[in-house]
């Protein structure tokens, strides 16, 4: 699945990364609760989400924890993209904390827009290649039986992010 969306004229790396600190810290938060992710991988999600909010190739980044051998999320955070339109800008937090995680994995998952797409492959890869750390491809893990959380979001400047929380039943 991907998006399509344009940014501001000005919407800047500083805007980029103040909506990335903000998911830093619903990351930090999740570490505080379930001592993941590690704080180092934390400021590497935030900085890769700046960069491609920043250039618009950001449709979603998921974030959580799910069962490898299901490939199905039991909790997660899903970051999609917004530009214009009616964009929040909330206070980081209000996540579970309850979640019951023991034995599963933290994961991310990343999906890029239409316009990173529209790249041809040697830019793309000059995209990546600036990333501060690669991904992998990969099938996106399910969500089925379970409870979304929608209407928190982040943003600055006319671009930023819409967060819906998915727990597993």
């Amino acid at each position: 699945m991907t998006g399509s969306y344009t940014r501001s004229a000005s919407f800047t790396i500083t805007d980029a990364r103040y909506v990335g600190g903000k998911i830093g810290a619903d990351l930090r938060i999740l570490h505080n609760y379930f001592g993941k992710p590690s704080l180092d991988s934390i400021e590497k999600y935030v900085e890769e989400v700046a960069l491609l909010l920043r250039d618009g190739y950001l449709n979603t980044v998921d974030y959580g924890f799910r069962d490898s051998a299901t490939n199905s999320w039991k909790l997660r955070l899903r970051y999609t993209a917004t530009l214009g339109g009616y964009l929040t800008d909330a206070r980081a937090g209000s996540l579970p904390d309850s979640a019951d995680i023991t034995g599963y994995g933290f994961y991310s998952f990343l999906t890029y827009s239409s316009s990173f797409l529209n790249l041809t492959g040697t830019e793309q890869q000059m995209v990546k290649n600036n990333l501060p750390f690669p991904r992998t491809t990969g099938d996106a893990p399910s969500a089925l039986a379970g409870s979304n959380t929608t209407g928190h979001g982040y943003a600055r400047n006319g671009a930023g992010v819409a967060r819906d929380v998915y727990v597993a039943l």
